[in-house]
Protein backbone atom coordinates (compact mmCIF):
# COMPACT_ATOMS: atom_id res chain seq x y z
CA UNK A 1 0.00 0.00 0.00
CA UNK A 2 1.53 3.31 -1.10
CA UNK A 3 1.15 6.25 1.26
CA UNK A 4 0.85 8.78 -1.57
CA UNK A 5 -2.36 7.37 -3.13
CA UNK A 6 -4.56 10.32 -4.09
CA UNK A 7 -8.20 10.73 -3.14
CA UNK A 8 -9.23 10.36 -6.80
CA UNK A 9 -7.22 7.15 -7.21
CA UNK A 10 -8.76 5.70 -4.09
CA UNK A 11 -12.22 6.65 -5.31
CA UNK A 12 -11.64 4.87 -8.63
CA UNK A 13 -10.38 1.80 -6.80
CA UNK A 14 -13.57 1.77 -4.74
CA UNK A 15 -15.74 2.00 -7.86
CA UNK A 16 -13.96 -1.00 -9.37
CA UNK A 17 -14.34 -3.06 -6.19
CA UNK A 18 -18.03 -2.13 -5.88
CA UNK A 19 -18.59 -2.52 -9.60
CA UNK A 20 -21.38 -5.09 -9.39
CA UNK A 21 -23.50 -2.85 -7.19
CA UNK A 22 -26.10 -0.65 -8.94
CA UNK A 23 -24.88 2.51 -7.17
CA UNK A 24 -21.17 1.75 -7.06
CA UNK A 25 -20.09 5.30 -7.94
CA UNK A 26 -22.25 6.94 -5.31
CA UNK A 27 -21.31 4.40 -2.63
CA UNK A 28 -17.59 4.70 -3.35
CA UNK A 29 -17.81 8.47 -2.97
CA UNK A 30 -19.80 8.29 0.25
CA UNK A 31 -17.39 5.79 1.78
CA UNK A 32 -14.37 7.82 0.70
CA UNK A 33 -15.73 10.98 2.30
CA UNK A 34 -16.42 9.00 5.47
CA UNK A 35 -12.95 7.42 5.57
CA UNK A 36 -11.08 10.63 4.81
CA UNK A 37 -13.38 12.72 7.05
CA UNK A 38 -13.81 15.39 4.39
CA UNK A 39 -16.74 17.14 2.72
CA UNK A 40 -17.73 16.59 -0.88
CA UNK A 41 -16.78 20.19 -1.61
CA UNK A 42 -13.28 19.63 -0.31
CA UNK A 43 -12.89 16.49 -2.40
CA UNK A 44 -14.11 18.18 -5.58
CA UNK A 45 -11.76 21.11 -4.98
CA UNK A 46 -8.68 18.90 -4.71
CA UNK A 47 -9.23 15.29 -5.86
CA UNK A 48 -5.47 14.94 -6.45
CA UNK A 49 -4.65 15.47 -2.79
CA UNK A 50 -2.78 12.57 -1.15
CA UNK A 51 -4.84 10.39 1.14
CA UNK A 52 -3.33 9.54 4.54
CA UNK A 53 -2.44 5.87 4.93
CA UNK A 54 -4.84 5.43 7.87
CA UNK A 55 -7.74 6.84 5.83
CA UNK A 56 -6.85 4.57 2.92
CA UNK A 57 -6.88 1.50 5.14
CA UNK A 58 -10.17 2.62 6.71
CA UNK A 59 -11.71 3.11 3.25
CA UNK A 60 -10.72 -0.39 2.17
CA UNK A 61 -12.25 -1.86 5.35
CA UNK A 62 -15.48 0.03 4.68
CA UNK A 63 -15.60 -1.22 1.08
CA UNK A 64 -15.00 -4.80 2.25
CA UNK A 65 -17.86 -4.52 4.76
CA UNK A 66 -20.15 -3.12 2.09
CA UNK A 67 -19.33 -6.04 -0.15
CA UNK A 68 -20.22 -8.32 2.79
CA UNK A 69 -23.71 -6.77 2.85
CA UNK A 70 -23.45 -4.19 5.62
CA UNK A 71 -25.87 -1.36 4.72
CA UNK A 72 -24.28 1.90 3.63
CA UNK A 73 -26.08 3.84 6.36
CA UNK A 74 -24.53 1.62 9.04
CA UNK A 75 -21.06 2.19 7.62
CA UNK A 76 -21.44 5.96 7.55
CA UNK A 77 -23.62 6.19 10.66
CA UNK A 78 -26.04 8.56 8.92
CA UNK A 79 -29.01 8.50 6.54
CA UNK A 80 -30.68 11.50 4.95
CA UNK A 81 -34.41 12.08 5.34
CA UNK A 82 -36.29 15.23 4.35
CA UNK A 83 -32.85 16.68 3.41
CA UNK A 84 -31.75 16.26 7.05
CA UNK A 85 -28.88 13.94 8.07
CA UNK A 86 -29.93 11.50 10.78
CA UNK A 87 -27.75 9.33 12.95
CA UNK A 88 -28.64 5.67 12.54
CA UNK A 89 -27.52 2.68 14.57
CA UNK A 90 -28.48 -0.98 14.80
CA UNK A 91 -31.20 0.14 17.25
CA UNK A 92 -33.24 2.12 14.70
CA UNK A 93 -34.70 1.62 11.27
CA UNK A 94 -32.80 3.56 8.63
CA UNK A 95 -35.21 6.18 7.22
CA UNK A 96 -36.68 5.37 3.79
CA UNK A 97 -37.56 7.93 1.10
CA UNK A 98 -41.15 6.62 0.85
CA UNK A 99 -41.72 7.50 4.50
CA UNK A 100 -41.41 11.17 3.57
CA UNK A 101 -44.98 10.75 2.30
CA UNK A 102 -46.14 10.81 5.93
CA UNK A 103 -44.53 14.21 6.47
CA UNK A 104 -45.98 15.51 3.22
CA UNK A 105 -49.50 14.42 4.19
CA UNK A 106 -49.38 16.00 7.64
CA UNK A 107 -48.10 19.25 6.14
CA UNK A 108 -50.88 19.15 3.55
CA UNK A 109 -53.53 18.87 6.27
CA UNK A 110 -51.91 21.14 8.85
CA UNK A 111 -53.30 24.56 9.70
CA UNK A 112 -49.75 25.66 10.68
CA UNK A 113 -51.11 26.75 14.03
CA UNK A 114 -50.40 25.37 17.51
CA UNK A 115 -51.35 21.79 16.69
CA UNK A 116 -50.52 18.71 18.73
CA UNK A 117 -48.83 15.78 16.99
CA UNK A 118 -47.97 12.29 18.21
CA UNK A 119 -45.36 10.23 16.36
CA UNK A 120 -45.84 6.56 17.28
CA UNK A 121 -42.75 4.35 16.89
CA UNK A 122 -40.41 7.27 16.31
CA UNK A 123 -37.20 5.24 15.85
CA UNK A 124 -34.50 7.67 14.74
CA UNK A 125 -36.95 10.52 15.24
CA UNK A 126 -36.93 11.36 11.53
CA UNK A 127 -40.68 11.98 11.16
CA UNK A 128 -41.05 14.01 14.34
CA UNK A 129 -37.94 16.08 13.65
CA UNK A 130 -38.88 16.78 10.03
CA UNK A 131 -42.32 17.94 11.21
CA UNK A 132 -40.76 20.03 13.97
CA UNK A 133 -38.60 21.79 11.38
CA UNK A 134 -41.62 22.54 9.19
CA UNK A 135 -44.11 23.29 11.99
CA UNK A 136 -42.33 25.37 14.64
CA UNK A 137 -45.62 26.15 16.42
CA UNK A 138 -46.62 22.51 16.85
CA UNK A 139 -46.34 20.60 20.11
CA UNK A 140 -44.92 17.18 19.28
CA UNK A 141 -44.76 13.98 21.29
CA UNK A 142 -42.64 11.10 19.97
CA UNK A 143 -42.77 7.61 21.47
CA UNK A 144 -41.03 4.30 20.99
CA UNK A 145 -40.98 1.03 22.90
CA UNK A 146 -37.17 0.93 22.64
CA UNK A 147 -35.15 3.09 25.02
CA UNK A 148 -32.10 2.63 22.78
CA UNK A 149 -34.03 4.04 19.84
CA UNK A 150 -35.17 6.99 21.96
CA UNK A 151 -31.57 7.82 22.84
CA UNK A 152 -30.75 7.99 19.12
CA UNK A 153 -33.85 10.14 18.47
CA UNK A 154 -32.94 12.55 21.27
CA UNK A 155 -29.42 12.96 19.86
CA UNK A 156 -30.85 13.66 16.40
CA UNK A 157 -33.24 16.25 17.82
CA UNK A 158 -30.40 17.95 19.71
CA UNK A 159 -28.24 18.10 16.58
CA UNK A 160 -31.10 19.72 14.66
CA UNK A 161 -31.78 22.12 17.54
CA UNK A 162 -35.48 21.29 17.73
CA UNK A 163 -36.78 21.69 21.26
CA UNK A 164 -40.54 21.30 20.89
CA UNK A 165 -40.49 17.49 20.85
CA UNK A 166 -41.00 15.43 24.00
CA UNK A 167 -39.70 11.87 23.73
CA UNK A 168 -41.28 9.12 25.83
CA UNK A 169 -41.02 5.38 26.10
CA UNK A 170 -44.37 3.83 25.22
CA UNK A 171 -45.90 0.74 23.66
CA UNK A 172 -48.17 2.53 21.19
CA UNK A 173 -50.36 4.67 23.47
CA UNK A 174 -49.55 3.12 26.86
CA UNK A 175 -47.81 6.28 28.14
CA UNK A 176 -50.98 8.33 27.59
CA UNK A 177 -53.57 6.16 29.28
CA UNK A 178 -55.46 8.18 31.86
CA UNK A 179 -53.72 11.44 30.91
CA UNK A 180 -56.60 12.92 28.92
CA UNK A 181 -54.17 13.98 26.19
CA UNK A 182 -55.68 14.21 22.72
CA UNK A 183 -53.89 15.04 19.48
CA UNK A 184 -54.67 16.77 16.20
CA UNK A 185 -52.47 14.26 14.37
CA UNK A 186 -51.24 10.76 15.09
CA UNK A 187 -48.56 9.75 12.60
CA UNK A 188 -46.76 6.42 12.42
CA UNK A 189 -44.53 4.18 10.37
CA UNK A 190 -45.47 0.98 12.21
CA UNK A 191 -44.04 -2.52 11.75
CA UNK A 192 -45.92 -4.16 8.86
CA UNK A 193 -43.77 -7.06 7.66
CA UNK A 194 -45.33 -10.53 7.92
CA UNK A 195 -43.46 -13.62 9.06
CA UNK A 196 -43.22 -14.96 5.50
CA UNK A 197 -42.00 -11.60 4.18
CA UNK A 198 -39.39 -11.41 6.93
CA UNK A 199 -37.85 -14.70 5.87
CA UNK A 200 -37.65 -13.43 2.28
CA UNK A 201 -36.09 -10.05 3.06
CA UNK A 202 -32.71 -9.13 1.64
CA UNK A 203 -29.90 -9.93 4.10
CA UNK A 204 -28.83 -6.27 4.36
CA UNK A 205 -32.28 -5.53 5.82
CA UNK A 206 -33.00 -8.70 7.78
CA UNK A 207 -29.53 -8.93 9.35
CA UNK A 208 -28.96 -5.27 10.21
CA UNK A 209 -32.31 -3.55 10.79
CA UNK A 210 -34.07 -3.91 14.17
CA UNK A 211 -36.49 -6.82 13.95
CA UNK A 212 -38.99 -5.14 16.27
CA UNK A 213 -39.28 -2.13 13.94
CA UNK A 214 -40.18 -4.29 10.94
CA UNK A 215 -41.82 -7.58 11.92
CA UNK A 216 -45.46 -7.21 12.93
CA UNK A 217 -46.49 -10.87 13.22
CA UNK A 218 -47.88 -13.64 11.10
CA UNK A 219 -50.07 -11.44 8.88
CA UNK A 220 -48.10 -8.18 9.01
CA UNK A 221 -51.24 -6.31 10.09
CA UNK A 222 -51.06 -6.93 13.83
CA UNK A 223 -49.55 -3.55 14.79
CA UNK A 224 -51.61 -1.60 12.27
CA UNK A 225 -54.78 -3.19 13.64
CA UNK A 226 -53.88 -2.08 17.19
CA UNK A 227 -52.98 1.39 15.91
CA UNK A 228 -56.32 1.87 14.13
CA UNK A 229 -58.37 0.39 16.96
CA UNK A 230 -56.83 2.49 19.72
CA UNK A 231 -55.90 5.77 18.03
CA UNK A 232 -59.46 7.13 18.01
CA UNK A 233 -59.29 7.39 21.80
CA UNK A 234 -56.26 9.68 21.57
CA UNK A 235 -57.36 11.90 18.68
CA UNK A 236 -59.36 15.08 19.03
CA UNK A 237 -62.68 15.09 17.15
CA UNK A 238 -61.71 15.84 13.56
CA UNK A 239 -58.13 14.75 14.19
CA UNK A 240 -56.16 12.74 11.63
CA UNK A 241 -54.46 9.36 11.71
CA UNK A 242 -51.68 9.13 9.11
CA UNK A 243 -49.63 5.95 8.75
CA UNK A 244 -47.55 3.88 6.35
CA UNK A 245 -48.53 0.47 5.00
CA UNK A 246 -46.77 -2.29 3.10
CA UNK A 247 -47.29 -3.68 -0.37
CA UNK A 248 -50.56 -5.54 -0.85
CA UNK A 249 -52.06 -4.42 2.46
CA UNK A 250 -54.35 -1.59 1.37
CA UNK A 251 -57.64 -3.47 1.07
CA UNK A 252 -57.23 -5.27 4.38
CA UNK A 253 -56.21 -2.06 6.13
CA UNK A 254 -59.20 -0.14 4.81
CA UNK A 255 -61.41 -2.88 6.22
CA UNK A 256 -60.19 -2.07 9.74
CA UNK A 257 -61.94 1.31 9.89
CA UNK A 258 -65.32 1.59 11.59
CA UNK A 259 -68.02 4.28 11.27
CA UNK A 260 -66.14 6.48 13.71
CA UNK A 261 -63.79 7.32 10.81
CA UNK A 262 -64.32 9.50 7.76
CA UNK A 263 -62.26 10.93 4.87
CA UNK A 264 -60.29 7.69 4.52
CA UNK A 265 -57.74 8.21 1.75
CA UNK A 266 -54.74 6.49 0.18
CA UNK A 267 -51.58 8.14 -1.14
CA UNK A 268 -49.24 6.34 -3.54
CA UNK A 269 -45.45 6.43 -3.45
CA UNK A 270 -43.18 7.21 -6.39
CA UNK A 271 -43.17 3.53 -7.36
CA UNK A 272 -46.96 3.64 -7.75
CA UNK A 273 -47.65 1.55 -4.65
CA UNK A 274 -50.27 2.41 -1.99
CA UNK A 275 -48.11 3.71 0.85
CA UNK A 276 -49.88 6.20 3.13
CA UNK A 277 -53.33 5.86 4.66
CA UNK A 278 -55.09 8.91 6.11
CA UNK A 279 -58.30 8.80 8.13
CA UNK A 280 -60.16 11.45 10.10
CA UNK A 281 -61.91 10.86 13.39
CA UNK A 282 -65.58 11.65 12.81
Amino acid sequence: MEANTTLAELFRRGVVLLGDRPQAVLEAKVLLLRAAAISEERYLAAPGSPCPAKAEAFFERLVAKRLDGVPLSHLTGTKEFWSIPFEVTLSVLAPRPETEGLVEKVLELSTRESETILDVGTGSGCIAIALAKELPRAEIQAVDISERALRVARRNAARQKVRHIEFRRSDLFSAFRGTGLRFDFIVSNPPYISRAEWDALEPDVRDFEPRRALLAGESGLETIERLVRRSGTFLKPGGYLVFEIGEGQRDNVLGLFSRRWTEIETAWDLAGKPRVITARRA
